[in-house]
């Protein structure tokens, strides 16, 4: 078989560096060889460390209260500083800084989950429940101030990060459920999506400003670019297309499918609207399905 250029140039170099290859990498070689795999490199890195195995801590104060928690990984300086707990990843000055029990969380970027700082939590709580962990914050302040919040997940600057109890929200986009502190079960994607929700539950927005002012309205979902975004305290809205219930605030199990449709409606209760800008104009409660598109436009109770 003939031998193609790229096997020939291979084995012409690997012909040249043959010589060299017993030798050491690098000159001196690293410092460490500390035992139960662990590295640490940075002032008072592992400091407390006594029978903890596998930690990596690259930075200033890095993992410094560690002592018997494994697994663990933190870069940057003062990263996991009082973590006594396993199986934390902390990349950024300030990640997890405060973190002590909690378990299985991951932060990327500069004090992203900087205040989770999970108690023992209290006789409510039930058996097996992991306070303040499986949080996953990607992104400068994300789940800055959580504490006790479980299973959240936080992409992009400032995203979810007043959150301090609340659990099982996804936020995706910068600052998307910015205000968020003890609400459950809120899914955002899009820039400063659900951007004001504070205790608002089970909502979903997706698309840019979609649902941005509500603050405690539950079971809400818009998709599309501010879809819902004036909804404050409203209920189990629907709306679909863009700017589909912009100006809606407080009304109730309205659905409105496509551009604009139900745009103008603020406070009304149970009203259906098919099609762009259907039902636009209307802002009571009529209980009516409202239609718009090529083959025209109406309603009918």
């Amino acid at each position: 078989m003939k031998p193609n250029a790229f096997s020939l140039v291979l084995f012409a170099l690997l012909t040249y560096f043959a010589p060299t290859l017993g030798v050491e990498a690098v000159v001196p070689l690293p410092d460490g060889g500390y035992p139960n795999f662990t590295t640490a490199e940075g002032q008072k890195a592992l400091f407390s460390l006594t029978t903890g195995s596998a930690n990596t801590a690259v930075g200033w104060f890095s993992l410094f209260s560690n002592a018997e928690g494994s697994f663990n990984t933190a870069t940057g300086a003062a990263a996991l500083l009082f973590n006594t707990a396993d199986q934390n990843t902390a990349t950024g000055a300030g990640a997890l800084l405060s973190n002590t029990g909690g378990t299985a969380n991951t932060a990327d970027g500069a004090f992203a989950l900087l205040n989770n700082a999970p108690g023992l939590g209290n006789s409510n709580t039930p058996t097996g429940v992991f306070i303040g962990s499986f949080n996953t914050a990607t992104g400068s302040r994300a789940l800055f101030s959580n504490t006790t919040g479980n299973s959240n997940t936080a992409a992009g600057a400032g995203a979810l990060t007043e959150n301090t109890t609340g659990g099982a929200n996804t936020a995706v986009g910068i600052s998307a459920l910015s205000q968020n502190t003890t609400a459950d079960d809120n899914t955002a994607i899009g820039a400063v999506a659900l951007f004001d929700n504070t205790t608002g539950t089970q909502n979903t927005a997706v698309g840019s400003s979609a649902l941005h002012d509500n603050t405690d309205g539950p079971n809400n979902t818009a998709m599309g670019f501010r879809a819902l975004t004036g909804n404050t305290t409203g209920g189990g809205n629907a709306a679909i297309g863009s700017y589909a219930l912009e100006d809606h605030t407080e009304g109730d199990f309205n659905t409105a499918i496509g551009f604009r449709a139900l745009g103008a409606n603020t406070s009304g209760n149970n009203n259906t609207a098919l099609g762009t800008t259907a039902g636009f104009d209307i802002t009571g409660s009529r209980q009516c399905l409202y239609w718009a598109g090529s083959f025209g436009s109406g309603w009918r109770e």
